[in-house]
């Protein structure tokens, strides 16, 4: 049987550097890897077209974002509206393939008649309007508030167009189970994110630092670090290194006044995994517990011992043990980290890792995704 499937990304999914596009990039390896034909659309805003898109796809196909004043100025969410593309319609009306829409932004032509007889599958990321909200509690900028606040509520009332789909795919349990109570019509399966993670590779033994990291310009995570710094990291004696993309103004100044913390700005994804790996202790925090945090699978697969709050976890089966350490207030956060800084991490506790994580291989997971499309 001949499986094409169309994708349309919300973005170029390659570099796979942040959470949203690690999902689709290795996706589409995945896929490819199962024998799939991919046709991708991908909307584009500041990322370089991608020979290794092209490698893993029979087609590629971009489309410019429409991100002026007038998709700003309409009832439908700016994320949404400005990712319209007649262009779009024209291709995939071209052929009868299936279409897997990535995340509720690229969502637009769900409920068009043209497409009622063709299989859609919506893939989840994160209950939007909720992530935008919370979003909106953690940003300091007034003007990027309020947008974060209207946008919310433009998600909220757009999300229903997802009762058009035949098939939800969610990142978590939990928000398997609220669209299986909201939207009861449409099938809906709990598939993980896929992620660049084949096998366990924590080194064995200790080190001498602890290590967050993330897209230090989104706010929820450089909220989530100025907690860190102010109620857990600044009240250790220990070395910390805060890395990932983008770190606003505010958080560099925030950083320099503490000698035990040191920042790495923007780093390779290589570097990124070398810092991951050689680290005593991976520490994480979330105010947010949607969707599925892929920084946490990449220290889980990567990393030594894990000390993050409930948040990270929620709608997983990822409960604490002796590897993973769950803390919801900071002298939690210090005695874990206390306790675990100097112990070996040893073949006895990499063996326990491999073992938690069977809910996340991609192979087994691609073949659910597989035989649920086709």
């Amino acid at each position: 049987m001949d499986k094409s499937l169309h994708i349309i990304s919300f973005d170029i999914p390659y570099p796979a550097n942040y959470g949203g596009v690690i999902d689709v990039y290795y996706k589409l390896i995945a896929l490819k890897n199962a024998g799939v034909k991919i046709y991708l659309h991908c909307f584009e805003y500041g990322r370089q077209h991608s020979s290794e898109l092209e490698s893993l796809c029979e087609k590629v196909f971009y489309y410019k974002r429409n991100t002026g004043l007038l998709s700003h100025l309409s009832l439908l969410p700016y994320t949404v509206k400005s990712r319209q593309s007649k262009q779009l319609e024209d291709n995939l009306l071209s052929n009868n393939y299936p279409i897997l829409f990535e995340v509720l932004h690229t969502c637009y032509l769900l409920n068009d008649s043209r497409f009622a007889n063709r299989k859609k599958i919506y893939r989840h990321s994160n209950i939007e309007h909720q992530y935008y909200h919370e979003l909106a509690k953690a940003e300091t900028n007034l003007l990027k508030k309020l947008f974060l606040k209207v946008e919310a509520f433009k998600l909220k009332r757009f999300e229903k167009i997802v009762i058009n789909a035949n098939l939800i795919l969610a990142v978590n349990e939990k928000d398997a189970a609220y669209f299986l109570q909201k939207y009861t019509p449409v099938k809906t399966i709990y598939l993980p994110s896929f992620h660049q993670n084949n096998t366990v590779t924590i080194k064995q033994g200790k080190s001498d630092y602890c290590l967050y990291n993330g897209n230090l310009s989104v706010a929820e995570n450089y909220e989530a670090i100025l907690w860190l710094i102010r109620n857990v990291l600044s009240k250790i004696t220990f070395k910390v290194i805060v890395a990932g993309l983008n770190p606003p103004k505010f958080l560099v100044t925030e950083i320099k006044k503490h000698k035990n913390i040191e920042l790495i700005a923007n780093p390779s994804q290589q570097k990124m995994d070398e810092l991951i790996t050689n680290a005593q202790i991976n520490v994480l925090y979330t105010k947010q517990p949607t969707g599925l945090k892929l920084k946490l699978l990449n220290v889980l697969y990567g990393g030594r011992f894990v000390v993050c709050n409930a948040n990270m976890v929620s709608g997983t089966d990822l409960i604490g043990n002796d590897t993973l350490f769950i803390a919801n207030i900071a002298e939690e956060f210090i005695t874990q980290i206390n306790t675990n800084f100097g112990k070996e991490f040893d073949t006895k506790l990499i063996e326990k890792r491999s073992q938690q994580l069977a809910t996340f291989n991609n192979d087994k997971n691609i073949e659910l995704l597989v035989k649920a499309v086709f």
